[in-house]
């Protein structure tokens, strides 16, 4: 069916545009399903890889942290494999996030991984709370434990691991943008933490102060519960719609550039970082044509995509100059 049987006045030259427009939308598409493919199956990789790394960091740990009798060595033991599990929720959350667009899902999966995420947080609450449990409970009933150089050997070997993967997961996850990445990141981070003060601790026992094991049990429980309340606002931000880019002048100033556009207001945006949606309204001419309008519509969403290619998505909403009076019919 022509278009000009709506109205639309096209040229040869115009439906070839047109047909071409069409093309490579289509291989757009093609090619981001690919890319999404391609982008979670490097975050997974590393997920495994990490998993295997924090499992066998958590073994030592509670191995030689039961045979001492250390409950806080115990207790960043289990911290340690509590990173582990979350590796394995992100896996899971990753296998969701991946999958392409479907009828129930037009905006496609991305924000599987901000969910799982979460998960990860609500699991830290979980070891947070039954060590703190556990440290209350040997404050009331004292257990002595066996330190030895082996002690500190495998805590110093285990926080050169920890260290090594939070700045590696970190680095990947900002390159990659991945929230499961960053904040498995910002779990191995507390790790890191809490195994430092079990290396005092460990010292203090040397010295003469038993006492401070449970004690610092309770405050190991306290840097998970932080780290896990940060995972909490960050995914939160994204799943409750928060202002993806605060700057308006910025895609303002984009829009502004292209032809036949007056004005720019209204801009709001949501998402991922890597996965922006936006709508807004720009003023153009009243007597502008349908098919011109069109093609300005088409030229801001490829402005403000090319400008910021994190964004995925943009709606234009075309109206008049507020002193234009009503549209022409």
């Amino acid at each position: 069916m022509l278009l000009t049987e709506y109205g639309i006045r096209t040229t040869n030259d115009e439906k070839r545009l047109i047909l071409f427009a069409t093309a490579r939308i289509l291989y757009i598409i093609l090619s981001m399903q690919t890319d999404i493919r391609a982008h979670y199956g490097k975050i997974r990789f590393i997920l495994i890889f990490i998993l295997f790394l924090n499992w066998a960091v958590a073994a030592a740990k509670i191995i030689y942290g039961l045979l001492s009798r250390c409950s806080s060595m115990t207790a960043d033991g289990f911290h340690s494999l509590s990173d582990g599990a979350s590796n394995i929720i992100g896996i899971i959350g990753i296998h969701f996030a991946c999958q392409p667009t479907d009828r129930d899902h037009p905006y496609g999966h991305k924000k599987y991984e901000t969910l799982f995420s979460l998960v990860i947080a609500v699991f830290l609450f979980i070891v947070a709370f039954n060590l703190a449990k556990q440290g209350i409970e040997r404050f009331i009933k004292p257990v002595l434990p066996s330190i030895s150089a082996t002690s500190f050997i495998v805590m110093f070997i285990t926080l050169g691991i920890n260290f090594w993967v939070m700045h590696y997961e970190h680095k990947k996850g900002v390159a990659l943008r991945s929230d499961i990445l960053i904040s498995d990141a910002m779990h191995t981070k507390a790790d890191i933490f809490t195994s430092v003060s079990v290396i005092i601790t460990l010292i203090l026992i040397k010295l003469g102060y038993p006492a401070l094991d449970p004690i610092a049990t309770v405050v190991i429980a306290m840097f998970i519960v932080r780290a896990g309340w940060e995972i909490v606002k960050q995914s939160s931000a994204v799943l409750c719609d928060t202002a993806a880019i605060l700057d308006d002048k910025k895609i303002a100033d984009i829009v502004l550039t292209v032809k036949g556009v007056k004005n720019c207001h209204k801009i709001r945006t949501r998402g991922r970082p890597d996965d922006i949606y936006i709508d807004l309204h720009v003023q153009v001419h009243p007597d502008m044509h349908i098919d011109n309008a069109h093609k300005v519509s088409y030229a801001i969403e490829e402005a403000i995509k090319i400008a910021i290619p994190e964004v995925t998505d943009v709606v234009v909403h075309m109206e008049p100059p507020d002193d234009a009076g009503q549209p022409k019919a």
